[in-house]
């Protein structure tokens, strides 16, 4: 990484205390944590300046000050995994709050008949665990690393304490869970009101690295759990895939190869691949005719 990427994490967690005037007064909920803050500056030393840098700039504590993110890191340590390795399960303890800064991260739950049931995936930036923070609770999903990945890894009891120090901790939390569950929302009407064309052309499409023209889009994981987070049978994803091949959409083993992502962006919102296939074969004929 960097130097001046470094220096800006520096800059961001080890700034002068004494620079905000505000932050110096008595009664600062802060200030009661700055003896904890300078013995965090040594524990940073575990956490690489780009892990640091991306845990902090997650969108769930964007609003936060300089002093509740030294403070609320303080316990912060990085935990690397393996794909397939299981952070948690379905029923553990809840013991801390997760932050992905690199990789793919499924949550899941198993049904009494032993099925997998994929809730979401999530990847860099994303946090989750915040609400079985506030409490001893379970996780109510397990956590498994679908390609290799690190997270930051909170202790739920620190978390905890720090909430009862600064009350805009607990605020910014309550904002990322509300996010999430809006985020939750939008899956089951997506699961209910789609189409499965519909489903897949819109997981392609916010992978796509362009808005139209030709493309490749990197599949991040396996085609069995695309069709788990899609809730579709393999099978179910093969049909799909076959259909949208007949449009310039080719999806392979690791990639998507895109004719125009115009076209996928469009099957989002209307899924009848006869109307794409009739403008494609009419091109064709042009195409041939001016010859």
């Amino acid at each position: 990484m960097a130097v001046s990427d470094g220096n800006r994490v520096a800059k961001l967690l080890s700034a002068d205390r004494d620079s905000d005037p505000a932050q110096s007064a008595s009664g600062d909920p802060a200030r009661s944590l700055a003896k904890r803050s300078r013995t965090a500056q040594r524990r940073y030393d575990e956490i690489s300046p780009a892990d640091l840098e991306a845990a902090v700039r997650i969108a769930a504590f964007s609003g936060l000050k300089r002093q509740m993110l030294d403070a609320l890191f303080e316990e912060a340590s990085v935990s690397k995994l393996a794909r397939g390795q299981v952070l948690f399960r379905q029923g553990d303890a809840a013991v801390s709050l997760i932050i992905i800064v690199e990789g793919w991260v499924k949550l899941y739950r198993v049904t009494p008949a032993g099925d997998e049931v994929v809730l979401n995936v999530l990847t860099e930036g994303d946090s989750f665990a915040e609400a079985v923070t506030f409490s001893a609770a379970l996780y109510p999903a397990s956590a498994c690393a679908v390609t290799r990945s690190r997270v930051v890894v909170i202790p739920a009891d620190h978390v905890v304490d720090c909430i009862r120090e600064m009350p805009d901790i607990a605020i910014a939390l309550m904002e990322s869970t509300s996010a999430y569950l809006q985020r939750m929302v939008q899956r089951v009407e997506q699961l209910t009101a789609q189409s499965g064309i519909q489903r897949v052309a819109e997981f392609l499409s916010s992978l796509s690295p362009c808005m139209q023209g030709p493309c490749r889009i990197a599949l991040p994981y396996d085609k069995s759990l695309i069709a788990g987070q899609l809730g579709l049978k393999p099978e179910s994803l093969s049909r799909v895939f076959a259909k949208l091949r007949s449009i310039g959409i080719d999806v392979r083993v690791s990639e998507a190869v895109v004719d125009d992502a115009a076209v996928l962006r469009g099957l989002v919102a209307n899924d009848r691949i006869r109307f794409h296939e009739g403008r494609k074969r009419k091109h064709r004929e042009s195409f041939a005719a001016a010859r």
